[in-house]
């Protein structure tokens, strides 16, 4: 197994080796989605994902609580965290996110939950769907891939191993949709070059 200092470069970006090494696979079931409504701010957002997000917002707005719906109001679409980056609006006085859809107690995404009716043509921010790695820019155009450990994501580690489901094979889908088809497969050649697959 990999030390979790191995870095595997494909291109400009620089992945932990760890996403290759761990398991990981979402137990919604243990956790009711408590990634959206725990954290110190609200989720990444990209510049480039404002504009798609409020086109969508009357789409998927009536969908959200009243408070969501109120922070963005009063916030806007995204707010600048303490570290200077965009991230999605917080309910004032919560860690919950702005855009969050509550349903018999467990937390949804309403921009996705409005994405997969057909209604939205923007899934929802690309640092929620490729959770739990974390993207950090390094400069001239180069970004690292971390993993990201929380501990109420404890039980979809577990549930991974159980599955056999390695960390970048459970976010195949996000993976290739923003690094494309050639980086995914760099990355799973990778795995087998190590034995992994």
């Amino acid at each position: 197994m990999m030390d979790y200092s191995t870095i595997v470069q494909i291109g400009d970006v620089y992945v932990n080796g760890d996403i290759l090494t761990e398991y990981f696979s979402c137990d919604y079931e243990a956790c009711k989605g408590k990634c959206c409504i725990a954290g110190d701010s609200g989720a990444p957002v990209k510049e480039e994902e404002l504009e798609p997000l409020e086109a969508a917002y009357d789409s998927f707005s009536p969908l959200m609580s009243e408070k969501g719906r109120a922070a963005v109001a009063e916030k806007g679409f995204f707010e600048v965290d303490r570290e200077g980056d965009l991230v999605t609006p917080v309910v004032p006085g919560t860690e919950e996110c702005a855009y969050t859809l509550f349903e018999g107690g467990n937390c949804f995404c309403a921009i996705e939950r409005c994405f997969l009716a057909g209604k939205c043509r923007f899934k929802k921010p690309v640092s929620c769907r490729l959770y739990p790695i974390r993207v950090v820019r390094l400069g001239e155009g180069t970004v690292g891939l971390n993993l990201h450990r929380w501990d109420i994501c404890r039980d979809a580690f577990e549930k991974g191993r159980r599955e056999g489901v390695r960390v970048f094979e459970f976010l195949k889908e996000p993976l290739t949709e923003t690094y494309g088809e050639e980086f995914y497969d760099a990355l799973s050649a990778a795995a087998a070059r190590l034995n992994l697959l």
